[in-house]
C-alpha cells in the first residue's frame, strides 16, 4: 500500500502513553445494502507489523472514528483477563446457551461489584497499596464465607498485607542493579 494511503492516528493512551500506529482502510462489500464494511489495517511504527480489523456499521463512519473504537479494544481485553482471573469467567462447563449465558452474566457481574469497590476507594494518604481486585474478592469472601475469624482479625490482616506490599514494593523499586 502507498504511504499516501496511511495516516498516523493513536489508539489511545497506554502503559508508556499515547499509542501511535500507521492506519489505512479500504471498503469491502461495497455491494452490500445493509451498512458499511471495511477493512482496517494498523502498521506498528517501529517494526512495520501489521495488524487487520474487519469493521462494521450501519452508518457511513470516519477512518478516524474506527480507529478510536479500535483503541478500546485492549481496555475490553483487560476486562476480560480481569474476569478470568478473579471471577471465574472462563471456568464454566455447561452444555446449553442459557447456562453459559447465566454464567457470564454472574461472573460480569462479580467483576463490576469488585471494580465498583476500588474505585469507591478513598485517596490513600497511608503507609498501604490501595485495595486490589484480588484483595477485595478475598475479603468478601473471606468474610462471607468463613466463620471461625472476625470481621476484625479478617481486616486486621488485609491491613497487615497491604502495608507489607507497599513496604516490598518501596524496597523492590530501590535496588540499583549489580555491576
Amino acid at each position: 500500500m502507498a504511504d499516501r494511503h496511511w495516516h498516523h492516528y493513536r489508539a489511545g493512551e497506554g502503559a508508556k502513553g499515547p499509542r501511535w500506529y500507521a492506519w489505512a482502510w479500504a471498503r469491502i462489500d461495497e455491494k452490500a445494502t445493509d451498512g458499511y464494511r471495511w477493512l482496517l489495517i494498523r502498521r506498528n511504527l517501529t517494526t512495520g507489523e501489521l495488524a487487520f480489523y474487519r469493521c462494521y456499521a450501519p452508518t457511513r463512519q470516519s477512518l478516524m472514528a474506527l480507529v478510536k473504537i479500535a483503541g478500546i479494544r485492549w481496555a475490553v481485553e483487560e476486562s476480560f483477563q480481569a474476569a478470568k482471573g478473579q471471577v471465574g469467567l472462563d471456568h464454566y462447563q455447561v452444555r446449553g446457551w442459557t447456562a453459559w449465558h447465566r454464567h457470564i452474566t454472574l461472573a460480569m457481574l462479580a467483576l463490576a461489584i469488585l471494580t465498583a469497590i476500588a474505585a469507591a476507594q478513598p485517596p490513600n494518604t497511608d503507609d498501604r497499596i490501595p485495595l486490589t481486585l484480588p484483595e477485595i474478592r478475598r475479603l468478601l469472601a473471606a468474610l462471607i464465607l468463613t466463620t471461625t475469624h472476625t470481621i476484625t482479625n479478617i481486616l486486621r490482616w488485609s491491613d497487615w498485607r497491604r502495608r507489607h506490599q507497599a513496604t516490598a514494593r518501596h524496597c523492590h523499586y530501590q535496588r540499583k542493579p549489580h555491576p
